[in-house]
């Protein structure tokens, strides 16, 4: 008894079976945690390796290279970049997506045990860290402060930070821009000459005064106390008593040469919100815990702890990754209804029974409900491309069901009776409607084998639609022959409006197919010409490939902007603190009422700051996070705001590099696309000049908005030359002399002050003004263990050099990366000029360039999906053979894939949009799709030629009685793209070159394969039976030649 059978004798059976999986499926998507992409496997890991007090240039050469080298060797390596820098080296191992990074990880650690004992003895242990996506901050909070400023650190640590930290699923909370308390005891060189003391004295004597003593346990009568010496001062005032000496049998206090400042650290980060000064709290998760459900609880806690906190501190957001994940899902969702509504309307029109349409409605849901089980199962999220293979799958999943309730209804208008007729209606059309599901199978299932950045988003993709196709095929082949039995009779008389309304319709479809029957026969009796204008369509439509630009993926508009500024090298904070403020006016007023935040922080970071640490920082570097509201409540693209504001920053030419970063990161699958020039060659000075030439000549090609170069300037620094030989005479060495000179400008900590379980160093130091010319460096006195004392301008000298800020390699050798930042033009012609550019350029023997960033991804990307697409064309045509058992039929059919192409490029022409991954995407799911008519037609002109009916008669009848399954399942899939073609919400960006591609792909080629493909099987089984006859004949011969001989 096959399936159909069984569901129509067992009705109860069915439905019952059917309505478990929803339920299941609902409760399923009760529990589905809610992202912006799948769990992306990162493939990045970083070395650092700390060496302090090198150089750049010593760091390269005796920690960066020699890792580098071992590390090389690590299996499934991509790239080796590095970046050596004062004091750090920095190596990112990039491996090919698809690997395990722990595996990856261990194999690192083992390499770097290897090569551990040849580097330098200072050298600390190289830290391994897997870069994740973790470490995208999902919060960003601004924080504004007047009176309170100079306690900020303490108050948002304890009652911000800490409470925050405690939610489940947060990671790190970091505050930055807050300067933290430090007690600063600022000595006068002058006074500590004149009563012989130092500041590594002072520094000591603080430290022993400032301590508490355990004395040990005594007995007193039945009593034992212990005994204790507390020491510890309780007021930071109490410093200025403490005792450094004795002058001439008095006592010299602290005070005496000293001033002692309650402060706050000398060099910080310092953080404006909108013009107020305040700090940043940033956000991180721990890994695999759900953004959404985080951002959440972080939000709601913040009225909690705003109550907390003085009244002139105020708490705010700068950025919610949650608002964009959210934003694109309920926008996704909306178009999941539209593309529902569509798609329902077409059936009803189109069958004109309200029954039969309920049976085809019943299908959608059914099936996207179930394929949430899958993610549950899967341990998947409901994420863009969950959502968006909902919106794909609408308009097909309805596909198989239309087939088999056409045929059904078919049976029961000639009179059959219902059950009779949903048996037999399901037989005859059951293996072509598996056969199409198997095409569609056979394109969606190769998905999940693309590697690379593009793979993750399809490997779900392709499950999602695996998952969601053999459903509907299922539900089309049990349920619905089920529900026609029960629900579908023959009507009897129909009511008077259902007449006035339905009888147009009719009469509009009627004409239609007699019309198509009209010229199906005239295309059938003029092959030649139809396929010759068929070949013509085809080369024209061509030349619309011209016109289409090239991009990996088209850039998305999240309402964030960062903004990076560098000033020349040694600038002062103060002087970037104020044009910062002259900028955040500007763009305050300017872009009032869209703007929301706009927040910067100015100056060089804590060492400890992990946060600060992995940007780039110093006094002269501005970083600015802004943030717009949402794409629908402004009128001006994301884009144009960068466009204007880098115009803007033209005005000012005190800055020396200058980056607008749309979506506020530069890497992912929402950022700006760039076209990266990397200059490979050991020279400095030489890949300098060649750089600053490719930068000139790339800001003079159309769509190049600003051009950045990763080298920083040469930083000037003061360096103090000693004479070893002048050292020695006076019993000292480099290292002492060294340490004395870092303790009078850098300050030496001489203890910890504690107060409310906190700590707070106590510096000590020359005071500022004692350290601001180059003569009192040189005056600084060095003591030797005897107590004699010598100046430093005795024993070396002071001298300026420049020296480079970092060196970066990759794949081990010297490299200077150029990157344009493109706006309004096409990647690929960029790319195209860059080359040209470079063509013309005289480089010298030992410079070369090559290019990669989202172009090096779009090459791999694109290649991965051209290699799909004949695969998936094989696999297709495997499919189709099998089921015909013939290879002339799946050739026949398979003529309607070129039309489907040159229908893609026309779209995307005259839509203006680019050839990316998406519409590229698009252009694959058209095999499945597009080969699905060609099924049913070939399959209706078979069964007529078994029942005796000539060649141009069969196709004639299969044209006129398979044309509205036809449209119907067109008209399903491109109705249901149509909101995603032009859908307005965020991230719509992403979907709509792909369901612009499908709309036009499938319009095309559905009007030409109607009738192309009845000709090409005419003129295929013309020859056909041309042959058969020569056969008969021949054979005819042969048996009257051998009838005469014998």
């Amino acid at each position: 008894m096959s399936l159909y059978e069984g569901a129509v004798k067992k009705p109860i059976m069915t439905s019952l079976c059917f309505l478990a999986v929803v339920i299941f499926g609902l409760f399923s998507l009760s529990k589905l945690p809610i992202d912006l992409y799948p769990d992306i496997d990162t493939n990045t890991i970083m070395v650092m390796t700390a060496y302090p007090g090198a150089s750049a240039s010593d760091i390269e050469n005796n920690v960066t290279r020699p890792l580098e080298n071992t590390l090389n060797a690590v299996s499934n390596l991509k790239h080796i970049t590095s970046r050596s820098s004062e004091n750090m080296s920095l190596i990112t191992l990039e491996f090919e997506f698809g690997n395990d990074i722990d595996v990856l990880t261990n194999d690192v650690r083992d390499k770097l045990d290897m090569v551990s004992s040849q580097l330098p003895d200072d050298v600390e242990n190289p830290i391994i860290f897997k870069f994740s996506t973790d470490m995208i901050p999902i919060v960003l909070l601004s924080v504004q402060a007047n009176e309170s400023q100079s306690a900020l650190y303490k108050i948002l640590d304890d009652r911000v930070v800490n409470p925050l930290a405690r939610i489940p699923g947060v990671g790190t909370v970091s505050i930055s821009g807050a300067p933290q308390r430090e007690i600063q005891v600022y000595c006068d060189p002058n006074k500590l000459e004149a009563y012989n003391l130092t500041i590594e004295t002072i520094s000591s004597i603080i430290g022993a005064e400032n301590k508490n003593i355990p004395g040990g346990n005594f007995d007193i009568g039945s009593e034992t106390y212990s005994l204790r010496v507390e020491g510890e001062f309780d007021d930071s005032s109490q410093l200025a008593d403490v005792v450094v000496g004795t002058q001439n049998g008095a006592n010299v206090f602290l005070r005496d040469v000293a001033r002692i400042v309650d402060t706050v650290e000398e060099r910080a980060q310092e953080t404006y919100n909108n013009g107020v000064q305040g700090a940043m709290i940033v956000v991180q998760k721990q890994s695999g815990a759900n953004s959404v459900e985080i951002s959440r609880k972080v939000a709601d806690a913040l009225p909690r702890l705003q109550k907390n906190l003085p009244s002139d501190v105020k708490i705010g957001v700068i950025v919610d990754t949650s608002d964009n994940i959210l934003n694109t899902i309920d926008s996704l969702t909306e178009t999941v209804a539209y593309a529902l509504l569509f798609v329902v309307l077409v059936v009803f029109l189109f069958l004109g029974r309200w029954r039969a349409t309920l049976i085809i409605c019943i299908t959608i849901p059914l099936s996207l409900i179930a394929s949430f089980i899958y993610l549950a199962i899967s341990g998947n999220t409901i994420n863009i491309i969950s959502l968006s293979s909902l919106s794909i799958a609408i308009g097909m999943v309805v596909d198989d069901a239309i087939v088999v309730l056409e045929n059904v209804t078919t049976h029961i208008e000639r009179g059959s009776d219902p059950k009779q007729a949903a048996v037999h209606g399901t037989n005859e059309v059951a293996i072509s409607v598996v056969a199409s599901t198997l095409t569609m199978i056979a394109v969606f299932f190769p998905l999940t084998m693309v590697s690379g950045m593009s793979g993750v988003l399809f490997k779900q993709l392709g499950w999602m639609m695996c998952a969601i196709m053999f459903i509907s095929t299922v539900a089309a082949l049990s349920l619905t022959p089920m529900l026609c039995s029960q629900l579908l009779r023959l009507q009897k008389k129909q009511s008077k409006a259902f007449k006035l309304l339905f009888t147009p319709i009719e009469k509009t479809l009627d004409g239609l197919d007699t019309w198509y029957a009209k010229m199906l026969n005239w295309a059938v009796r003029h092959r030649s010409i139809i396929v010759v204008g068929c070949i013509a369509f085809f080369v024209v439509s061509l030349l619309c490939a011209k016109g289409i630009g090239t991009e990996f993926f088209p850039a998305q508009d999240n309402a964030r902007i960062a903004v990076q500024l560098e000033l020349p090298i040694g600038t002062r904070k103060e002087i970037a603190q104020e044009l910062s403020q002259k900028l955040t006016n500007q763009w305050m007023t300017k872009y009032k009422g869209i703007m929301k935040v706009c927040n910067y922080t100015v100056g060089q970071a804590d060492s400890d700051n992990t946060w600060a640490s992995m940007q780039d920082n110093g006094s002269h570097i501005i970083s600015f996070n802004i943030s717009l509201v949402d794409p629908g409540d402004r009128n001006i693209t994301l884009e144009k705001v960068c466009d204007e504001m880098r115009t803007d920053l033209k005005a000012y030419p005190e800055f020396s590099k200058a980056q607008v970063i749309l979506g506020g990161s530069n890497t992912g699958m929402s950022a700006q696309a760039s076209a990266d020039f990397e200059v490979y060659g050991y020279d400095m000075a030489m890949t300098d000049s060649v750089a600053a030439r490719l930068k000139r000549e790339l800001l003079n090609v159309k769509g190049v908005t600003e051009v950045n170069i990763s080298r920083s300037d040469y930083q000037p620094e003061y360096q103090v030359d000693f004479d070893r030989e002048k050292l020695a005479m006076h019993g000292l060495n480099l290292a002492t002399a060294g340490n004395y000179l870092r303790n009078r400008i850098n300050g030496a900590v001489a203890s910890k002050y504690r107060e409310d379980g906190d700590e707070y160093d106590i510096k000590v130091r020359y005071a500022p003004e004692h350290r601001t010319s180059l003569e009192s460096i040189e005056n600084i006195l060095i003591y030797n263990s005897k107590g004699e004392s010598v100046r430093v301008k005795d024993v070396g000298k002071v001298v300026e050099r420049f020296a480079p800020p970092t060196i970066e390699r990759k794949d081990r050798e010297r490299i200077v990366t150029v990157s344009a930042v493109i706006s309004g033009a096409p990647l690929g012609d960029v790319v195209a000029s860059g080359n040209q550019i470079i063509d013309k350029m005289h480089l010298p023997g030992d410079v070369t360039i090559q290019i990669s960033g989202s172009y090096e991804d779009q090459q791999d990307s694109f290649r991965d999906l051209g290699t799909l697409a004949i695969l998936i064309v094989v696999l297709v045509f495997i499919v189709m053979a099998a089921q015909f058992e013939s290879l002339t039929y799946p050739f026949i059919i398979m003529f309607s894939l070129p039309f489907a192409f040159s229908g893609v490029l026309m779209a995307l022409f005259f839509t203006g949009s680019t050839l990316s991954v998406m519409s590229l995407l698009g252009g694959i799911m058209l095999i499945g799709i597009v080969v699905k008519n060609g099924i049913v037609l070939i399959d209706y002109i078979i069964l007529c030629r078994e029942r005796g009916q000539s060649v141009l008669h069969a196709v004639v009848t299969a044209g006129k009685s398979r044309l509205r399954p036809v449209l119907m399942t067109t008209a399903t899939t491109v109705l249901g793209m149509i909101p995603m073609a032009i859908a307005g919400g965020q991230g719509s960006e992403m979907w709509s070159p792909m369901a612009i591609a499908v709309i036009g792909g499938l319009t095309v080629s559905t009007v030409l394969t109607l009738i192309l493909i009845p000709t090409l099987y005419c003129v295929f089984a013309g020859t056909g039976i041309k042959n058969q006859r020569r056969k008969l004949r021949r054979q005819r011969e042969l048996d009257l030649y051998y009838q005469e001989n014998n």
